[in-house]
Formats: structure tokens, C-alpha cells, sequence
């Protein structure tokens, strides 16, 4: 195995064998769910960060607040270098509020000088977490390399240094080398998110959540989920905007 990755798998084993007492210990101080009628245990899952971290990797601040008239964009990223197994992961940001300006995404491979992407993004129609696909854009992540990724927005195509900019960094593990160490969960299910989280894939549990989202949008048991996981990084401001969709959409 690839010596940069011992970091990130020291005490996995232990760890895993924990993942049933941690989630069950959550539960049990977790408000219960409203779904399908019924009382649903919300088993919230816990982010296990690298052992050796990089930080200020994350471009941006977090979400000040809904009631701004500004445009704002936060990576749903930790402020670390965030790991994958996967070679087209899914990369997550929060759009505060529909806004009028063009939007770019950039990824930059760090060995290299010139972007290995740069391309406009489709405005979306509402405030809330968006998604790209890196499979949709035809780029694949190679292993042992870190990459940095940017959205941004342009008030001024005139003034690039008003543009208001959110990223972060990935670095994607190889796929042989982790089953090696650990049992990577590539299913996309509530269970894959706690587990792929605790052993410290931030973007495969990210991911996944968001995408059960956009096909359960009302169930608020993924959401609380998701406020989990941001919580644990700093983002206090787009967990409790998921929260409040909660309460919305129970009124």
C-alpha cells in the first residue's frame, strides 16, 4: 500500500468494529423521525477525519445566513483534504439563493499549472445543495493525487476579483489498496453513509447522502443525516438550513 494512506487507515479495524456501538449510543439522544407515518431511529453518522491533516483546504466561509441579499456558495467539504474510492466521485456545494450571476467550475490536478477543467455551470432554479458529476463531465480522478476543486460566481465578468468562490480538495484512494485495509461500502444506502463516514471517506458518504435526498426529498431522516455530517466540519449555517426544510415541509 501506498505509505500516504497509513495515515488515513490507522485504527480503521478498531473502528469498524465500533461503527454498531457508535451509531446505537447516537440513536439513543437522537429525536425520532416522522416517516411513512411511522417513528424512525435516526442513527446519525460520525466522520472520522485523516489522522495527518492538511488544513485550510477548503476555499470559502461558511453560509452567514440565508437573510443575506448576497449570493453565497459553501463546498460541502471538510477543511482538510477530503478522501474517495471512487474515480468519478460526486462533488456537493450549497447555493444560498438563486442568483442572476454566471457560474464556473474549475479542478485543478496539483502537479500541473493549467486547470484540467474549466467550464460554466447550469444556473440553478432554486436555493439548496447542488451536485456534479464528474462522470457527466467526462473526467476521471487519479489515484495518489490531489486535486482542487472551485465554484464560483461572477458579479463582474469585468472584475474577476469580485467573483465570489467556494472549493475544496480530494484526493481519491485506490480502489485495490483500500479493500486491502478496510471494507469500503460502494452501495448508496443510510448504512453506506454511516460507514463509509466513520472510516473516513467524506466524499463517497457526502455523495451518497445528497443523492438519497434528491430522490427522498421529504423524508427528514436524510436530512438529519446530512446536518450530521456538516456539523462535524464547521458547517453549521447549510445543517441548519437542511433542518429548517424539515420543519417547512411538516407545516
Amino acid at each position: 500500500m501506498n505509505i500516504r494512506y497509513t495515515y488515513s487507515f490507522l485504527g480503521v479495524g478498531l473502528a469498524i468494529s465500533m461503527l454498531s456501538f457508535a451509531t446505537t449510543g447516537i440513536a439513543a439522544d437522537t429525536p425520532t423521525a416522522l416517516h411513512g407515518g411511522q417513528q424512525e431511529e435516526v442513527q446519525l453518522p460520525v466522520y472520522t477525519p485523516p489522522k495527518k491533516l492538511i488544513p485550510r483546504a477548503r476555499v470559502g466561509g461558511t453560509l452567514r445566513g440565508t437573510d443575506s441579499t448576497e449570493t453565497e456558495i459553501v463546498a460541502l467539504v471538510p477543511d482538510h483534504v477530503g478522501l474517495t474510492v471512487k474515480q468519478t466521485p460526486t462533488l456537493n456545494w450549497f447555493l444560498s439563493k438563486p442568483t442572476p450571476y454566471p457560474l464556473k467550475f474549475t479542478i485543478n490536478d496539483d502537479r500541473k499549472v493549467r486547470p484540467i477543467y474549466e467550464g460554466s455551470l447550469a444556473t440553478p432554479p432554486a436555493a439548496g445543495v447542488q451536485s456534479i458529476d464528474l462522470k457527466a463531465l467526462g473526467l476521471t480522478l487519479e489515484p495518489n493525487v490531489q486535486y482542487r476543486w472551485f465554484v464560483s460566481a461572477s458579479p463582474s465578468l469585468e472584475s474577476p476579483s469580485r467573483d465570489i468562490v467556494a472549493g475544496g480538495m480530494i484526493e481519491r484512494c485506490e480502489f485495490s489498496e483500500c479493500l486491502t485495509v478496510t471494507s469500503v461500502n460502494v452501495t448508496c444506502d443510510r448504512e453506506s453513509v454511516r460507514t463509509n463516514a466513520l472510516i473516513g471517506f467524506w466524499y463517497d458518504a457526502m455523495g451518497c447522502v445528497c443523492s438519497l435526498i434528491e430522490k427522498e426529498p421529504a423524508d427528514p431522516s436524510l436530512r438529519r443525516l446530512r446536518a450530521a455530517l456538516l456539523r462535524q466540519v464547521g458547517l453549521n449555517g447549510v445543517a441548519d438550513w437542511d433542518l429548517s426544510s424539515i420543519q417547512s415541509r411538516a407545516r
